[in-house]
């Protein structure tokens, strides 16, 4: 189980990840969840916080608090998406945007969505340094990515475990996608609530993809991606359907991913590179075969 739980990765994986995680946590702030600057406008008698938030000796948000943390948590996550101090950076990112989703939650409403995310940012500053492109293996980043995979996992099972629980087989055989597309459903979702019993299907197929979805792990490499991909694919036409977006799930999923061969910035470097190249043509070339012919002993000219 522990040569499980800490499968060395490549720490250009761990690199990837870490950037991609950080990044998504500074456009969360000003794409996703820019309304939680908004909760200063509410009363603080309605705020009510989540049982961490009451054990813990957190203050009620006011507007000067909730924009300090608003600008140290967008400062902190692009400075540790460069890798640089990966510890202290790390922990210091966790622990505001921990504080920045109990003041979200803390209204009513708790999303499901955000688990995989925390608990990547929670493990990351174990993983240790780790550059872009590193292919030297790391059991610490191995873990700390098995982690997120596990949290990942854990919420799709536990979210059918809890339909389950509070709402039985009515879950199963119930109107939930039918209020869901009335509510906030697109043009795609009316074609297919048009369908007999196709909504009843789809939530008896939810749920077993759910509860199914830990088999992950004892699949080989490609057909763990494939199912990753299904995976994914699960929540575009979630999104087309009835509008309910999983972003930080999405990018907790990616721990999955061999996201070391992704590498934007030495494909940029190719391009420009080879641009450069065409451009100057074949004369160009010429200083590329003269010094080739000295490195091999041979002299310049003819």
């Amino acid at each position: 189980m522990s040569r499980w739980l800490t499968e060395a990765v490549p720490r250009g994986r761990v690199a990837a990840f870490r950037t991609l995680i950080y990044l998504f946590v500074a456009a969360d702030l000003v794409v996703f969840t820019p309304w939680v600057r908004t909760r200063v406008a509410v009363p603080g008698e309605l705020y009510q916080p989540l049982l961490v938030g009451r054990l813990l000796p957190l203050p009620t948000p006011t507007p000067a608090v909730v924009a300090a943390l608003f600008w140290a948590l967008l400062l902190l996550a692009l400075l540790a998406a460069t890798g640089r101090a990966p510890r202290l950076l790390g922990w210091a990112v966790f622990a505001l945007y921990f504080e920045w989703m109990i003041v979200a939650m803390s209204y009513g409403k708790v999303d499901h969505d955000r688990f995989g995310l925390l608990v990547a940012l929670a493990v990351l500053p174990t993983a240790g340094r780790a550059r872009h492109g590193d292919a030297t293996r790391t059991e610490a980043g191995g873990w700390a990515l098995r982690v997120t995979q596990i949290a990942v996992i854990c919420t799709y099972f536990l979210a059918a475990w809890a339909k389950l629980r509070f709402g039985g087989l009515d879950w199963l055989t119930g109107s939930v996608l039918a209020r869901a597309i009335i509510r906030r459903g697109t043009e795609l979702a009316d074609l297919i609530a048009s369908v007999p019993y196709l909504l009843i299907v789809a939530q008896f197929g939810i749920v077993a993809f759910e509860l199914l979805s830990p088999v992950v792990f004892l699949l080989r490499e490609r057909w763990r991606l494939a199912t990753v991909g299904f995976f994914y694919s699960f929540h575009l036409v979630t999104m087309a359907t009835i509008t309910i977006s999983f972003a930080p799930h999405l990018a907790a999923m990616t721990a999955f991913l061999p996201l070391e061969r992704v590498r934007p910035v030495l494909w940029a470097r190719r391009l420009f590179s080879r641009g450069g190249r065409d451009a100057a043509g074949p004369a160009g070339a010429a200083p590329a075969l003269a010094s080739q012919a000295s490195a091999a002993g041979r002299p310049d000219g003819p």
